[in-house]
């Protein structure tokens, strides 16, 4: 009681300040001290000063709002420094690890549960943040990085040409528990559609909306892969009929594998070897295509040759008569040349010189 009652009250100004800060009205500290509103109207102006047990109430009130104004007010500087610290620009190196961190190990876990393959899924991670990291102004302009990664991993494990690949042609080992090897294997006999509805909303927990959206499917479509997919597990597995124990028990499969993820420093590296490997590629395959076209006209003629038309018939020409018989007078007439070559007129005789 005497160290109560020894507690001192703040001047006058103070004791309005705090009631303010508290957001407390004169009549509700009148209430909790056991005075008028204009008692502490007359308190808060130093017009009168309390005394006795409402002295002692009043002081204990406006400590305790006092500690909670400062409780306040740390929380608020707190608040203000993260956030001058959290609004400092990143590098796009900084951002794109930051993304990375928050993001890679988890979708390790879950391309697993999409292709039951745990090299398949940190390749198919690691090359959509290689993507990523190549087209980093655009990724980081979405709306959702994180959904933009998702969907271009979940495209990459789920592409066909996968099973040409010499080193996927055979399955990996299954999980080493009975529950979990029948669940995966219930999982990756259904169609890649349902398999990535499923995983999406019951894995993820993204909501049918953002699940066609990621998909690239119309709701109505999403929703019947779902629910085909939904059916297909409960029919199989009983149990897992329930959508909360359908989604535990994904994340439980999920987990139960040791699955790590490349540092980012390592995938952005990598990014730029293969940004590099085919900017060079793509500049040999255009000095190959210059040197051909220069070659080319080099060896090309320098001017026009028409080419020999084909053989046309000519026509109007009369055709070859067969020789007949001799008429009498074409007789007489060729006798006459014969006995007149020699003994006839000069001009019918061979000139020699």
């Amino acid at each position: 009681m005497t160290q109560t009652s020894a507690t001192p009250l703040p001047p006058p100004e103070e004791r309005r300040r705090l009631r303010e800060a508290a957001s407390l009205t004169q009549a509700q500290v009148a209430a909790q001290v056991g005075a008028s509103r204009e008692t502490v109207r007359a308190w808060e102006n130093g017009r009168t000063t309390p005394r006795g047990h409402r002295k002692e109430a009043y002081a204990q009130l406006l400590s305790s709002l006092a500690a909670q104004t400062a409780a306040q007010e740390a929380v608020g500087e707190a608040e203000v420094t993260w956030r001058q610290q959290s609004t400092r620009p990143l590098t796009p190196a900084q951002a794109f690890d930051a993304l990375y961190a928050f993001c890679a190990p988890a979708l390790v876990r879950q391309t697993y549960l999409l292709t039951g393959r745990r090299e398949l899924a940190r390749e198919s991670v690691e090359r959509a943040f290689q993507f990523a990291w190549q087209r980093w102004p655009e990724v980081a302009r979405d709306r959702d990085p994180a959904g933009w990664v998702r969907a271009t991993a979940y495209d990459f494990a789920l592409s066909p040409w996968h099973r040409f690949r010499p080193r996927y042609r055979h399955p990996e080992p299954p999980p080493a528990d009975a529950s979990d090897r029948a669940l995966l294997d219930v999982l990756l006999k259904l169609p890649p559609p349902q398999r990535r509805a499923l995983l999406l909303y019951d894995g993820v927990g993204l909501d049918l909306p953002e699940t066609a959206a990621e998909s690239e499917a119309s709701t109505p479509a999403t929703a019947r892969r779902l629910l085909h997919a939904r059916a297909a597990v409960a029919d199989r597995l009983p149990a897992l009929s329930d959508p909360t124990e359908l989604h535990r028990r994904l994340a439980e499969l999920a987990s139960a594998e040791r699955l790590r993820a490349a540092k980012p420093p390592t995938v952005r590296d990598s990014s730029e070897r293969r940004a590099r490997f085919w900017t060079r590629a793509a500049i040999a395959f255009t000095v190959t295509l210059i040197g051909t076209t220069a070659l080319t006209l080099r060896t090309a003629p320098t001017r026009y040759e028409p080419p020999v038309p084909p053989g046309q018939t000519v026509l109007g020409v009369p055709p070859k008569v067969a020789p007949g018989p001799l008429s009498e007078r074409e007789v007489e007439l060729r006798r006459k040349l014969r006995e007149e070559t020699a003994s006839g007129p000069v001009r019918l005789v061979p000139e020699t010189r």
